[in-house]
């Protein structure tokens, strides 16, 4: 299927491909790359645009429960919604595990590309320790 009409955009994290133009991503990996941009950006990061980012880092700390799962789950799909415009969430949801050794708050987001009515799931890991 022909997803030029998704977009291009610069590829995350920026390089420089073979003919040494500037990185690019098309089509739904230019929307995954775009959502990991959302949700890795801590609101006030940038200083041209403080608002864009995502709430979730304020979390990252708070003891896990369902009360803070729920804060999570609604602080990434209020980032999504406001911020990637070209996709519709159809879930989210959170978990905490410690799989070797280290804290890890996991985020599953099931989001739907609105101009292809196409389905993706992105799993998210927000490391609660220092790697």
């Amino acid at each position: 299927m022909d997803t030029e009409f998704l977009g291009t955009g610069w590829a995350f994290p920026p390089g420089i491909d073979d003919s040494e133009h500037v990185s690019l991503a098309n089509g739904e990996e230019d929307i995954e790359q775009a959502i990991r941009l959302v949700l890795g950006t801590v609101p006030g990061e940038r200083a041209m645009r403080p608002e864009f980012g995502c709430g979730v880092h304020d979390y990252v700390f708070e003891t896990f429960g369902s009360a803070t799962s729920a804060l999570v789950e609604t602080a990434v799909e209020e980032a999504l919604l406001r911020w990637e415009p070209r996709i519709d969430v159809v879930g989210v949801s959170a978990s905490l595990s410690d799989e070797g050794g280290g804290a890890r708050l996991t985020v599953e987001i099931d989001y739907r590309v609105r101009s292809t009515n196409s389905e993706f799931n992105l799993v998210y890991p927000f490391y609660l320790e220092e790697r």
